[in-house]
């Protein structure tokens, strides 16, 4: 689904991405793990097109993609979530998924005048599905509250929940753990294990919590100073000398 040649990026003189490269296999739960400064938000950035390499392919669905905009690479079916996430608070959670799916005939100043009734029809369906995304979610609840209220854990299911508004085939999710509660990241884990093995989406994951990364993540790749150290399953990868040194230490043993 997703392939990464030789991928290089540069700010000034340090190089943080240095010729990486890894495939990604559809209907995989990829986790992309290693220390703070590793290159690994970078190279999400890369992916999902917010600037393009200095050098080095991106190939999705076989098809040539380095250096497309993050609006054309969304289009084709590749969405990212952020560490913080990106909610537009003065409007409610449902509001929010309603925003999501491109090219809706409302966004016309003349088919509302003179389509209102396909503007409507339109309307209708995209709620139907924002309210299938809540129920799933299991944020029905906070429906019509604005979703710079909700809590940290709803506010990274919400975001999850904008993906799924879309036609997504690989959703980059960063560091979803961030700030959850451990309640609601049992109940976020479930959900993206459910869409994976269920509704046939393929994820990234970027995360330091281990134990998450054990139970969702096969295979794992760990990355240290803008390279890919090693990849493989969660056991090959936690044992390795250079991962221990890298990064992992004794978390992951605790983990286990």
């Amino acid at each position: 689904m997703l392939e990464l040649d030789q991928l290089v990026m540069d700010f000034g003189g340090f190089r943080a991405v240095d010729r990486c490269s890894f495939r990604v296999e559809a209907g995989t739960i990829t986790g992309l793990i290693g220390p703070n400064g590793a290159g690994k938000t970078t190279l999400f950035n890369l992916i999902a097109g917010a600037f393009p390499p200095v050098s080095g392919s991106i190939r999705f669905l076989g098809e040539e993609v380095t250096g497309l905009s993050s609006d054309a690479l969304f289009h084709k079916g590749l969405v990212r979530t952020f560490q913080i996430p990106h909610e537009f608070h003065r409007l409610t959670a449902l509001e929010n998924l309603m925003m999501v799916p491109p090219a809706q005939p409302g966004e016309s100043l003349f088919a509302n005048w003179l389509s209102w009734g396909r503007v409507r029809a339109a309307e209708a369906k995209v709620e139907r599905l924002a309210w299938e995304a809540l129920e799933f979610l299991e944020l029905t609840h906070v429906a019509h509250e604005r979703a710079g209220n909700l809590s940290g854990g709803q506010k990274k299911l919400l975001e999850l929940g904008r993906t799924m508004m879309t036609d997504a085939r690989l959703v980059l999710l960063d560091e979803p753990a961030a700030g959850v509660n451990r309640t609601l990241l049992r109940k976020l884990e479930d959900k993206i294990r459910i869409l994976n093995e269920e509704r046939g989406y393929t994820f990234i994951l970027i995360e330091h919590d281990m134990e998450m990364i054990q139970k969702l993540c096969a295979p794992v790749i760990c990355m240290a100073e803008g390279k890919v150290l090693i990849e493989g399953d969660f056991q090959t990868v936690r044992a390795d000398p250079r991962v221990l040194e890298a990064y992992l230490g004794e978390t992951v043993g605790d983990a286990a």
